[in-house]
């Protein structure tokens, strides 16, 4: 694949704690894997954040889901079948809660997939894997990864050492920044698992893009933005023989966190480069403290961004605004759910007339699909590592501007 205007984060979160549920006579298995399906419609919900103690939230996900859902459907549906969509759950960013939204969607409501899937602490997975059931989405966290029914849209971004791991972030800050050589970087994030893990993978990927890494970092707090960022800001000051490093890498799921620790950053005179996977959200300039804040911050989607002349990104952006009239924002989330979305249809047109869960997971053990709209998936390879695309977007005088356009590079093996 070209690596010019092709097409593409990482958000690193909680690692999921809830076990897998018992299978009841009402639990999807190998047995019933027609439910959801009827001659004439596909069965179809998901799971998503629409409120959470810290404000995060992907409730748009349901949005792009919808309008490609729609689109599908004006064009004939697939192979005959309609998409029936009921539109996503509130896991509340509470894996518990999260795993009975995903029963309830199977037992209950008897859909035939979960699509889309968006939340850093999604605990449905145990379930879904036991009864066979496929789930699509942003794949940030390790609950996805290694799965035979999970499939991200932009692969496993929390591979295991030995599989691959995605080097396209820290090119593409070289790139922004004149090259990674003789550069630093330190990489904050979390007290969670799943962050803690995540500074290790996307420290791999910025030593592998040439930068000297001079600290990491995943003490801050998980549960709510700390009071003081100080303490944290100047070890990030500090990180580099005395002084700040060259890039400050983000791995952190959460809005006033970030706006936090990058306002204390400036305060303290850091001049450098900031990145982060989540801060690509138009809802953001409607905070005068946050839209400062994040003035001048890289952030790191994984698909060509909505300001981009794309033709793909110009049907997605028509998609949704038919969906939800009257939009004019877009989000990140929406996209995540858009190609989430396509994906599952692509997957769902190859296993023919005749579509069970099992002919479904077949067609999608040997698939491979690319779009400029967000780049290359291969399955099953990349259920076991990221897909290795991504852009770079700037916020800067309160407007995003594409300064990276989507390009995919290869994986090196996770150490």
């Amino acid at each position: 694949m070209k690596t010019s205007h092709r097409v593409r984060l990482v958000g690193v979160v909680a690692m999921v704690t809830l076990a897998a549920g018992c299978a009841t006579k009402n639990t999807s298995t190998s047995d019933s894997g027609s439910a959801g399906v009827s001659d004439k419609s596909i069965k179809i919900g998901g799971v998503v954040v629409k409120s959470s103690p810290t404000g995060y939230s992907t409730g748009d996900t349901e949005i792009g889901a919808k309008a490609r859902f729609d689109r599908a459907n004006a064009e004939g549906g697939v192979n005959g079948r309609k998409i029936e969509f009921s539109g996503a759950e509130d896991d509340g960013m509470d894996p518990a809660k999260g795993g009975t939204a995903a029963k309830k969607l199977v037992q209950k409501d008897k859909v035939f997939a979960l699509v889309p899937v968006n939340s850093p602490v999604f605990g449905g997975g145990p379930f879904l894997e036991q009864s066979k059931v496929p789930w699509f989405g942003w794949a940030t966290g390790p609950q996805w990864c290694g799965t035979t029914t999970g499939f991200g849209y932009n692969g496993c971004l929390a591979p295991k050492p030995g599989a691959g791991s995605q080097t396209w972030w820290g090119n593409l800050v070289a790139a922004q920044v004149g090259g990674a050589k003789g550069k630093t970087a330190f990489i904050q994030g979390t007290d969670s698992s799943g962050s803690k893990y995540g500074v290790g993978t996307i420290g791999h990927s910025f030593a592998a893009a040439g930068f000297a890494l001079v600290g990491t970092s995943a003490a801050i707090p998980s549960t709510a933005p700390p009071a003081d960022f100080s303490p944290y800001v100047n070890k990030i000051m500090k990180s580099n023989k005395g002084g700040p490093p060259d890039v400050v890498v983000s791995i952190i799921a959460g809005g006033k966190f970030n706006t936090g620790l990058y306002a204390g950053l400036k305060k303290a005179g850091y001049k450098g480069a900031i990145t982060d996977a989540v801060s690509y959200d138009p809802k953001i300039l409607a905070d005068p403290a946050a839209k400062a804040a994040l003035d001048g911050v890289l952030a790191a989607p994984m698909f060509e961004p909505f300001e981009s002349d794309s033709p793909e990104v110009a049907k997605m952006k028509a998609d949704i605004q038919k969906a939800a009239p009257g939009t004019s924002v877009f989000t990140q989330s929406m996209a995540i759910g858009y190609w989430s979305a396509d994906i599952f249809l692509k997957i769902a047109e190859k296993s023919g007339k005749t579509l069970t869960r099992d002919s479904f997971l077949q067609a999608a053990s040997n698939f491979s699909y690319e779009n400029p709209g967000f780049g290359k998936i291969s399955y099953p390879k990349d259920q076991s590592e990221p897909n290795g695309c991504g852009a770079l977007v700037k916020l800067s005088g309160g407007a995003f501007s594409v300064v990276q356009h989507l390009k995919c590079f290869d994986n090196v093996p996770l150490k």
